[in-house]
């Protein structure tokens, strides 16, 4: 909820941290009119190589393309609040289209592990026995791992009248549908 407390596992989340409570103290101090959007991981097409969500998807891509043959990660256990990107950005709207500033809340209410990513990803792409294309590779293990992020979005459903449209296999199919594109499938 925007009353958890926060406690940062890697230099991104420290700076993320600090932008929260920049836009805190401009706001209760001068008055400005700024808000905390809280969001939990947003996707789409557009995310960088480097976030898992796009790793999965591009792989998966590359192996129907016949580019490659085995897709490296880390921990398949993690969970995540994985939502879709575009519908974060109304809710960023609505936000700064209320009357008082706040903070909110933005996700899914959902999580689901990066073994359930992946299974979607490669059932998309029509690829069966993902299994055989996934290896587990230790350089891809976080040294300070979150087992479980999960969004409350009760205050953004209340105060914004905001709630997620796309659900989780929809959202991984418009993904692996664009890197399938992307790699002319």
């Amino acid at each position: 909820t925007e009353k958890t407390r926060f406690w940062p596992n890697s230099p991104y989340a420290t700076a993320k941290l600090l932008s929260f409570h920049n836009t805190r103290i401009y706001r209760e101090t001068y008055r400005i009119f700024a808000c905390n959007g809280i969001l939990f991981n947003h996707e789409s097409p557009l995310r960088g190589l480097e976030f898992v969500t796009r790793k999965i998807t591009r792989g998966v891509a590359r192996i129907k393309a016949g580019l490659d043959k085995k897709l490296y990660l880390g921990n398949l256990d993690a969970k995540r609040d994985w939502g879709y990107a575009p519908e974060y950005m109304e809710a960023a709207w609505l936000m700064l289209q209320q009357d008082e500033p706040d903070d909110y809340v933005i996700g899914t209410g959902e999580t689901y592990s990066v073994k359930d990513f992946v299974e979607s990803a490669f059932r998309h792409a029509g690829i069966s026995n993902w299994e055989d294309y996934v290896d587990i590779d230790e350089r891809y293990y976080r040294p300070s791992e979150v087992d479980v992020l999960k969004a409350d979005i009760s205050k953004a459903k209340e105060k914004l009248g905001w709630e997620p449209k796309t659900k989780f296999d929809d959202l991984v199919k418009v993904m692996v549908e664009a890197d399938l594109k992307a790699h002319g499938i």
